[in-house]
């Protein structure tokens, strides 16, 4: 660390006086349904004198150039269509502002008159998403304190979501278990983005999506429209963005979570403006090891690179991949670290891949066809080598306890028609096939009182099979969704999503619907419905059972998909251009939950925020769940140099296993609040360079859980048992976090160069956030493990 502030402090030097240095904004206008260009439209710098900007060519491109360093706003204009304000656009000397933006066709049009109500910042990219959508930027996952620049745990900021582990970036969304979250890269849907993940999970304690290549993209949180399958909670609807397509443009930085990067982009060929960018990331080890001593090594690489555009259509080929590694030695593990055992040594390797080829066909001006290939990986293994101690805790033996080899590839194909059939009516329709080939091995016998040690060794004399597959099976989605603009300020969404599992031969029908009504220019009411489905998770479904003995079966093959109903209704009320507050009221009913074929507490609802999945078969799917509430959010966008947002979320999440009593989910906290202000001092020529502060605060109610029998483990050799009759029955303490960021953002007065520099202090108050009671091997007593305490992030980053 030490190394690391004395490597970015010299970068200070950099700060003198002098004229202001310019950069360029750029990009495209596109008409919002169709994607097609809008000649002539006018673009304009807010509050410059004199008044700079231009048109748009004969394909969509403006370009403004000498615009001075700092944030600017953008009015954009064009006959027929609604106009759009893009505020708080930031200039760097170091980079060129590319932007793609769309603009709203009037239904009540008049073709000499330019409508001049403006679209609303908060709105998602996808217009069919009319509730629990919100999108997000490279600069908001760079800016806000606590996030590690992590898309993921960027999202615990907005209403709805928690985070249940400071060591992860699970998410937890309205009560539902992580399980549920769909990520898609460039419309691929994909496992998972993060190291160190393990199969059926969905986060892990570090993000390989690197922030520095995103588009501002979407995150849904209920009733998403029609194209999304096989998700019950959320999605995060992930794009990269191109390359510069008129130079070259290099970016520097070191952090003391995510480790040094470097990022190429520009041109490969100007006359069809083909691009790329490509970024390499190297984890630094000895910084990033957050609640345990063991030294964690990852890197990853993402690219994207674009073809141009050509007759035969437009191309783009691009891809992430990551390695993943660390090993636990049990003589130097703290009895309280958050991952290991100190009775065990374990190794972890993981690996993760992505790479796609997108097409975008245009049949005509109003009609285009987009489809993707894809082919991605996730390979986890986990060795685990259990110690036998005397009473002087000297080691006596050890041996292999536990192996665990699980690999899932996905050959994805997907294709979608879009069609704008006028002002009023537009339709999107698709198919999604994805061909999974599951290779997971795992054996186990550690610490099993039901596997005999005839010997006497200590060691149990055979492993248990847990999961032996190699298989393949198909999912298969087609959708279908329109929306009719009945008026500029009432819009209908309709739309049918279906999904076939081969494997399981289970078939889901899921209608989809949505209203928004524009009462006013500053308020909006708007109501949704979805019926959505998903598979069981992996481990679960290819769950191996012992039937007798030596004799296993996969008990949970025949498990339908888990089925939920959404109801959402939102009220947006804008104050001004800067100030918004938002309300949602949502209802949840989850059915056709796997649960235990006799009566217990077990739910899948619980599964998935954890490394591991518990050892349950014979599952049938007759449980539920509910999980309702409020969300409230009060937003100030960045304007006159600060911004504020809150957040509140009130909500229960309950479920019914087999035995039809109902409990606490593993997730119902009850309350999240989030409280994020930032601010921004200009200095310098022009106001060029700025001191940056923002801070967040962070409490939720304490999180259910289920006390450890501690006699019932005694007698299990070791293995942890929890009281299945009183599941979920107690509660941590709430939790509290303060986040601190303080930060320099430089640009050099004669060339274009920038640099950023911040310290993100996590946890300021070293606040001990209760993690977990479990069963301790070596005080045989149940502890209590505490969360990651006072935490510096610092990272520096330069453009060139």
């Amino acid at each position: 660390m030490k190394t690391l502030l004395l490597f970015t402090v010299g970068f200070f030097g950099l700060v003198v006086s002098g004229w202001t240095q310019t950069q360029v904004i750029k990009g495209r206008i596109l008409d919002a349904q169709a994607d097609y260009p809008l000649i002539g439209a006018t673009v304009t710098l807010v509050g410059c004198d004199p008044i700079k900007g231009g048109a748009t060519d004969t394909e969509g491109y403006f370009r403004i150039e000498n615009v001075a360093v700092g944030r600017q706003t953008l009015s954009v204009q064009y006959v027929g269509y609604k106009s759009i304000t893009v505020p708080n656009v930031l200039v760097t000397a170091g980079k060129e502002v590319v932007l793609e933006l769309r603009l709203e066709e009037s239904v009540e049009r008049l073709d000499e008159i330019v409508i001049t109500s403006e679209a609303d910042k908060d709105l998602p990219l996808n217009e069919l998403a009319k509730v629990s959508a919100r999108t997000f930027s490279l600069e908001e996952v760079t800016r806000f304190s606590g996030g590690r620049n992590d898309v993921a745990r960027l999202a615990t900021t907005f209403a709805g979501v928690s985070a249940p582990n400071d060591s992860r970036n699970d998410i937890v969304v309205r009560g539902n278990s992580p399980v549920g979250l769909l990520w898609r890269i460039e419309g691929i849907p994909i496992a998972t983005t993060n190291h160190f993940a393990t199969q059926g999970t969905t986060g892990g304690p570090v993000n390989a999506l690197n922030t520095n290549l995103l588009r501002t993209s979407d995150f849904l949180t209920g009733a998403f429209p029609a194209e999304y399958g096989n998700a019950n909670a959320a999605v995060f609807d992930v794009n990269f963005r191109n390359g510069n397509t008129d130079t070259y443009e290099f970016t520097g930085q070191v952090s003391a979570f995510s480790g040094v990067e470097f990022m190429a982009e520009g041109p490969i060929r100007q006359a069809n403006n083909a691009s790329f960018v490509a970024s390499y990331r190297y984890g630094i080890a000895s910084l990033a090891a957050t609640g345990t001593t063991a030294v964690p090594y990852y890197q990853d690489f993402s690219f994207k690179i674009n073809f141009g555009e050509s007759k035969a259509g437009k191309f783009e080929l691009f891809g992430l991949g990551g390695l993943s590694s660390i090993d636990f030695d049990g003589d130097k593990v703290e009895e309280d670290d958050l991952f290991a055992n100190p009775n065990e040594d374990a190794y972890v390797d993981n690996q993760l891949g992505l790479v796609g080829l997108s097409h975008l066909l245009r049949i005509n001006k109003t009609t285009f066809i987009k489809t993707a290939i894809g082919a991605s990986t996730n390979f986890n293994e986990y060795l685990q080598d259990n110690l036998i101690k005397d009473a002087e805790d000297i080691l006596i033996r050890k041996y292999r306890a536990v192996n665990s080899s699980t690999r899932e590839n996905r050959y994805t194909l997907t294709s979608a028609l879009n069609k704008k059939f006028n002002a009023r009516w537009s339709l999107k329709a698709g198919a999604l096939i994805e061909r999974y080939e599951a290779d997971l091995a795992v054996t186990d016998r550690d610490n099993r009182s039901d596997i005999p040690d005839n010997d006497g060794d200590e060691v149990p004399d055979y492993f248990i099979t847990i999961r032996n597959i190699d298989d393949t099976y198909t999912l298969s989605q087609i959708f279908a969704q329109a929306e009719n603009k009945l008026t500029d300020n009432l819009s209908i969404t309709f739309g049918l999503h279906s999904q076939y599992l081969d494997y399981t031969k289970d078939f889901a029908l899921e209608p989809r619907a949505a209203v928004s009504w524009q009462l006013s220019p500053g308020q909006r009411l708007s109501a949704a419905y979805g019926l959505h489905a998903q598979a069981v998770p992996t481990p679960v479904l290819f769950f191996e059972e012992q039937v007798a003995p030596g004799v296993y079966e996969r008990t949970n093959q025949h498990l339908d998909f888990i089925k939920s109903h959404h109801y959402v209704l939102a009220y947006d009320r804008n104050f001004g251009t800067d100030w918004r507050l938002k309300t949602e009221l949502y209802y949840q009913n989850l059915f056709d939950v796997p649960v235990e074929s006799v009566p217990g507490s077990y739910s899948v609802l619980n599964e998935g925020a954890d490394f591991v999945f518990n050892e349950e078969g014979s599952l049938v799917n007759e449980g539920t769940g509910t999980n309702y509430g409020v969300e409230l959010t009060l937003e100030k966008f960045f304007s006159r140099g600060y911004y504020l947002l809150m957040t509140t979320s009130v909500y229960e999440s309950k479920y019914k296993g087999s035995d039809g009593v109902e409990r606490n989910t593993a997730f119902n906290n009850n309350v999240v609040y989030n409280l994020l202000f930032g601010k921004e001092w200009k200095f310098g020529a022009g106001g060029r360079n700025a001191w940056t502060f923002d801070t967040k605060l962070t409490t939720s109610g304490g999180k259910p859980y289920s006390p450890v029998d501690l006699e019932a483990t005694r007698a299990n050799a070791g293995r942890e048992i929890r009281r299945d009759d009183i599941a979920f029955s107690e509660r941590y303490d709430p939790y509290f976090r303060w986040d601190v960021k303080f930060g320099v953002r430089l640009n050099s007065k004669k060339r274009n160069v920038s640099h950023q520099f911040f310290v993100d202090l996590q946890n300021v108050t070293n606040r001990k956030n209760e993690f977990v009671r479990r069963y301790n091997e070596v005080t045989d007593a149940v502890d209590l493990v505490e969360q990651i305490g006072f935490f510096p992030d610092v990272m520096y980053r330069v453009q060139f």
